[in-house]
């Protein structure tokens, strides 16, 4: 389990240099107060470990730009990647909110920084991709039926992996489309590159009307030879008409045919409750896979913001299942 002293933990992503395991992931100070600020004041942190479990702290990454950077308020979720030349790039979601505390009114857009041994960043230029309003809804644009826009330009927690034909590289993103009612219009986004330098924008790969706010933390992933597709969405994200809408998911799966889609996310079932969100799939060196999700604590509740340890994935009847642990019986 990943705890950091005086701080919320949450969203995260890995990478595995060979000797050692590595996680980003959001964090904040508890001095906050209130765990719900903890988003305007989010930096990437960094740990290592041999086994998935015992975690050490290390250095911060970077954190945010200046004040007309894209990523002048905060730094958010991302992924890393080894490209062709040996160099490590994380993808990661820049913010710059428009108003003080408590307006959340903000545009999320990606950018990437690049290191050669996974300590030491330097950011480039960005951002390299962001909402296109042929397809997107951005900030203040595409307002529905009766008027009303969304409180913020979605372009976020970038996944981004190999073709698996070897035809470059995919991104896909959080993000909404610019048609539709406003609490239906989550899709998986979604951006092509030859090279993990030249990004094109391209039409989301889910459609909306799925019932979705948003499709949180996309990510897809091949186990025992299927391929899957998780996202995380609350209850609250949830348009009155989904079947879900009185349960109380947190992270969903669903197996895919493809993973640069389309997907038919009305297909996707919760994995976990609330309490389990942000899920991600790891590998362990043996080739196993496991479940990592930041602890959401119950509904009004506080937030532990700790990671919890790796729980075992088995394909069961085609769909992604957590294994029951061992029960103990007595000699």
């Amino acid at each position: 389990m990943l705890r950091v002293p005086d701080h919320w933990v949450w969203d995260f992503w890995f990478a595995d240099d060979g000797a050692q395991h590595h996680v980003f992931f959001l964090q904040a100070p508890t001095s906050l107060g209130d765990e719900g600020r903890r988003h305007r004041a989010a930096r990437i942190g960094h740990a290592t470990s041999t086994d998935l479990v015992h975690w050490e702290p290390t250095e911060q990454p970077f954190g945010p730009g200046s004040a007309d950077d894209f990523d002048a308020t905060t730094t958010w979720t991302g992924s890393v990647v080894r490209g062709d030349d040996g160099l490590w790039r994380m993808f990661y979601t820049g913010t710059r909110f428009l108003a003080d505390e408590p307006d959340h009114t903000n545009v999320e857009t990606v950018g990437v920084a690049v290191s050669e041994d996974l300590r030491t960043w330097h950011k480039r230029p960005g951002p390299v991709t962001r909402a296109d309003a042929r397809w997107y809804e951005t900030l203040g644009a595409a307002p529905d039926a009766e008027g009303a826009v969304f409180r913020e330009e979605a372009w976020r927690d970038p996944w981004v992996f190999r073709d698996p034909s070897g035809d470059g590289w995919h991104m896909l993103v959080t993000a909404r489309t610019n048609d539709g009612t406003l609490d239906e219009r989550g899709v998986v986004g979604h951006a092509v590159s030859p090279d993990l330098e030249h990004w094109e924008v391209r039409p989301p790969l889910s459609t909306p009307g799925s019932g979705f706010v948003h499709l949180e933390v996309p990510q897809v992933v091949e186990v025992q030879g299927q391929w899957f597709l998780l996202f995380s969405c609350p209850q609250e994200a949830l348009s009155p008409a989904h079947p879900a809408v009185h349960s109380t998911p947190g992270t969903w799966s669903m197996p895919i045919d493809d993973p640069t889609g389309p997907f038919d996310v009305t297909r996707a079932v919760p994995l976990t409750d609330a309490t389990r969100y942000s899920g991600r799939l790891v590998q362990h060196r043996g080739g196993s896979w496991a479940l990592v999700t930041f602890e959401n604590g119950p509904a009004g509740g506080p937030l532990p913001g700790v990671l919890t340890d790796p729980v075992p994935v088995d394909v069961v009847d085609g769909q992604l299942a957590l294994r029951a642990p061992a029960v103990a019986t007595t000699p």
